[in-house]
């Protein structure tokens, strides 16, 4: 690029023809005839052209392509140094870069004359400059004085001294520093902020989480939650364990759609509502349901995907409602891999929809995930792709629930400047064997009604308790309360009928089960009444008791012993 052509494009001045230009440019004077002579070395004596008349001594508005191009450039804010040649000597710096750094030498090389520019790393872009003959600008650079520079280094072509052949021409560069101090603090009290916006979501995020998964009898669980990288905002991902009552467990993940504290408080609503409506035993669907009309409420403008699921050891399967969110992937205990994909409704909060629950095999051996779309979204590809991926990890993916999600996490190539955030959910229904399997029982009885039904249960209650050698007094408050929920049934329910005992290393769990649908409440017997104490003492003797409606219609009421550890 010409230099003298350069300046006419300068801010402030107009570019009237390349004549005049060249003539503006001619009477400045050159220092030892081989390079343009800096500016503190310009002769004083009258040789330069005067300055025309103007307001202030300044040029007049039609004056403007007769000034100089030092005076041009000894009047803009920017910092201007040209050095040529190889070892980019120096052939002129403007006041304004002499007043930034101070006075530099004309013909000392920049390595020696100008180590700022070595300081912020330009000397090698000087040589690049000059290779490619092309420009280069690094964005905003921070000085040792604590100001911060963007620079451009553009090739000019200077001329080198004349001859009768006529001038010679040789390269340089032209260094063109703004100062950007002021967009680099805002830009840095932006950061700062953005930061503790995100540390803030991050901390609440973590907080809103279950701080130690419930661990139920017949599961293992393990479940990981990792936020995006420091440049992403916090979503709103969280997962939790439930444990029900009577053997059962719930298991929740979910996925707020947006970033953020916002993201970060619905989230935790939506996990404290869930809590709430588990404990009221209903089927996964009618969960769903619910949370569907809560969403609504707390924020029109947000929805959230949503598995809820119900793992019953009796059945040996994952009973779970989807609200758009991604499907559980079981691996049985060959390795197989299923894939729970309907049915699946819209996401929570949008409303109008029925929710309806499906059910996945989970039978001993059996490894289930659950997870956030963080884990399998990529920009790159379909969200199909990393499901797939998802699942040919999951086939070879061994070890504890631990292990399996953070091998789930690596295999994925989630790191730790992952564009999303991202929680995993890994449950294992263990397969059993030798004097393990010993503690994990089941026994029952089916009951027909009359009035032998009630002996009857008292009977097999009382030789399945014996033959699994509990203590005497935890055999007789068993035995009591079978007893109690058989009577119970016998006098409210319809059949079918049916007495299931169950064991595991913690807990002695009864449960009866009839056709009818209406749930027992515990009340205050008054001393002449004959019935309404059955619940009560049932309530009173066990460490916990309920009841739920079975998905085929009727009830089933449960209770449970805790086992001496």
């Amino acid at each position: 690029m010409n230099f003298t052509r350069w300046s006419a494009r300068l801010p402030g001045t107009q570019r009237r023809a390349a004549a005049r230009t060249e003539q503006a440019i001619a009477p400045a004077p050159r220092g030892d005839g081989s390079v343009p002579a800096a500016r503190a070395e310009r002769p004083t004596d009258g040789a330069e052209t005067a300055p025309p008349d103007g307001p202030a001594g300044g040029p007049g508005p039609d004056g403007i392509d007769e000034l100089p191009i030092r005076e041009v450039l000894d009047r803009i804010p920017a910092l201007v140094a040209l050095v040529h040649g190889t070892d980019h000597r120096i052939a002129y710096v403007n006041d304004a870069y002499v007043a930034a750094f101070g006075p530099r030498p004309v013909g000392e090389t920049a390595r020696v004359a100008l180590p700022e520019l070595e300081e912020l790393g330009l000397l090698p872009l000087l040589d690049q400059v000059l290779r490619s003959s092309k420009p280069r600008t690094v964005k905003s650079r921070k000085a040792s004085s604590g100001r911060s520079y963007t620079f451009t280094c553009t090739p000019v072509t200077l001329p080198l001294g004349g001859s009768a052949a006529g001038p010679e021409e040789g390269g340089g560069v032209l260094v063109f520093a703004a100062d950007v101090t002021d967009h680099a603090e805002a830009a840095e009290r932006l950061r700062t902020s953005e930061r503790a916006q995100r540390e803030t979501a991050v901390t609440l995020q973590k907080s809103l989480l279950p701080q130690e998964l419930e661990q139920p009898d017949d599961l293992r669980i393990a479940a990981t939650y990792q936020p995006g990288g420091t440049e992403a905002a916090v979503g709103g991902d969280w997962y939790d364990v439930i444990t029900l009552g009577g053997g059962r467990t719930a298991l929740v993940i979910g996925d707020v759609m947006g970033r953020g504290v916002r993201a970060a408080a619905v989230m935790g609503q939506l996990r404290t509502a869930v809590r709430a409506y588990a404990r009221l035993d209903l089927p996964p669907h009618e969960v769903l349901q619910l949370l569907d009309g809560l969403a609504a409420e707390i924020d029109a403008s947000q929805i959230a995907t949503c598995v809820y699921a119900v793992h019953d050891p009796n059945e040996g399967s994952l009973v779970y409602a989807s609200a758009g969110h991604l499907p559980i992937l079981v691996r049985d205990e060959n390795g197989t891999i299923h894939k729970a994909e309907e049915p699946t409704g819209p996401p929570l909060g949008t409303g109008g929809w029925l929710h309806t629950s499906g059910s996945v095999p989970l039978g001993p051996g059996s490894t289930a995930v659950l997870y956030t779309d963080g884990l399998v979204e990529r920009r790159s590809e379909d969200i199909d792709e990393g499901v797939a991926s998802l699942e040919r990890a999951l086939a070879g993916a061994t070890g504890t629930p631990q292990v399996v999600c953070d091998r789930l996490i690596r295999a994925l190539g989630v790191t730790a400047d992952h564009d999303d955030d991202v929680a995993v959910l890994v449950l294992q229904h263990p397969a059993r064997a030798g004097s393990d399997a010993e503690l994990f029982r089941n026994a029952a009885l089916e009951l027909l009604g009359g009035v032998e039904a009630a002996p009857r249960a008292r009977a097999f209650a009382t030789g399945v308790l014996a033959s699994w050698r509990f203590s005497p007094e935890l055999h007789d408050l068993g035995v009591l309360a079978a007893s109690e929920l058989v009577a119970n049934s016998l006098q409210h329910g319809t059949p079918p009928m049916r007495l299931r005992l169950r064991r595991t290393d913690r807990r002695l769990i009864i449960e009866v089960t009839d056709g009818d649908d209406h749930l027992p409440r515990r009340r205050r017997a008054e001393p002449a009444d004959e019935a309404g104490r059955g619940i009560a003492i049932v309530a009173t003797i066990a460490s916990n008791w309920g009841s739920r409606r079975t998905p085929g219609g009727g009830k089933a009421v449960w209770c449970e012993f805790a086992l001496p550890k």
